[in-house]
């Protein structure tokens, strides 16, 4: 906290003192009050509903296509097998490289938007979630398999609990890579939302509308990033007793 007050303290005296050009880089109160000013207009709100429906939804459909398609890889040796080559090609590929191809093929519409952002986010919660089933404790598997149980359970009462914290890596990863993208997106095509209202206030010259959204994505990335880490202490509780 101390940290981040005094660089709240420099970036309100440097424009100032002029040891920066305030014209380029505005006083941290300018900023606020632009931000207020955005904020009463309901402007802030629309971009930054806008910015969120698009990035929850290629978030969430990232989860619902990653985590059992990570689940299955994982414990099934075969299909890691199969598909190792394609993920070998995906991982290494940066999402923001594709979106040209995105917007040719879907358009500069929602879709090319919410697709980028699926992409984007599918690879780490993927990766994480084989990396964390084929990284299960063997002690653990063996001491369940004494008992006898069916490879239905050993997955569901074993190999998923012990999974979970570094599939919330993963989704931790997703949830800041999916505002990134979304931002740099865009910035390129779009008519609404925090990168639009960046770039539009860059080529207008709205400096302290531009540094208020800036500032916009990195509370709402802070926000999102504290909301995963309660989530994953939450379904993480049984781990911490077990350290007790």
């Amino acid at each position: 906290s101390i940290v981040i007050v005094l660089l709240i303290l420099l970036w309100e005296i440097a424009p100032r003192t002029g040891i920066v050009d305030p014209a380029f880089f505005p006083p941290f109160s300018d900023v606020i009050h632009s931000l207020l000013r955005l904020i009463r207009s309901g402007e802030l709100f629309d971009h930054f509903a806008a910015s969120m429906l698009r990035s929850l939804s290629g978030f969430a459909l990232a989860l619902l296509i990653a985590v059992p398609l990570g689940l299955t890889i994982g414990w099934y040796r075969l299909a890691r097998e199969l598909l190792n080559p394609v993920l070998e090609l995906f991982r290494n590929t940066a999402a923001l490289a594709l979106l040209p191809v995105f917007m040719l093929v879907l358009g500069i519409g929602e879709t090319s938007k919410i697709a980028i952002v699926l992409f984007a986010c599918t690879w780490p919660i993927l990766l994480n979630t084989i990396a964390a089933v084929e990284n299960v404790d063997p002690l653990l598997i063996k001491s369940a398999r004494s008992m006898n149980i069916s490879s239905f359970k050993l997955f569901l009462k074993v190999i998923l609990p012990a999974s979970v914290p570094t599939i919330f890596t993963g989704i931790r990863m997703a949830g800041t890579g999916a505002i990134l993208v979304l931002i740099a997106a865009e910035m390129v095509g779009a008519k609404e939302g925090l990168g639009y209202l960046i770039t539009y206030s860059q080529y207008n010259f709205q400096i302290p509308e531009m540094f208020a959204g800036i500032l916009t994505i990195a509370l709402l990335g802070l926000l999102i990033n504290q909301g995963l880490s309660t989530s994953e202490r939450k379904f993480s509780k049984w781990k911490q007793q077990v350290k007790e």
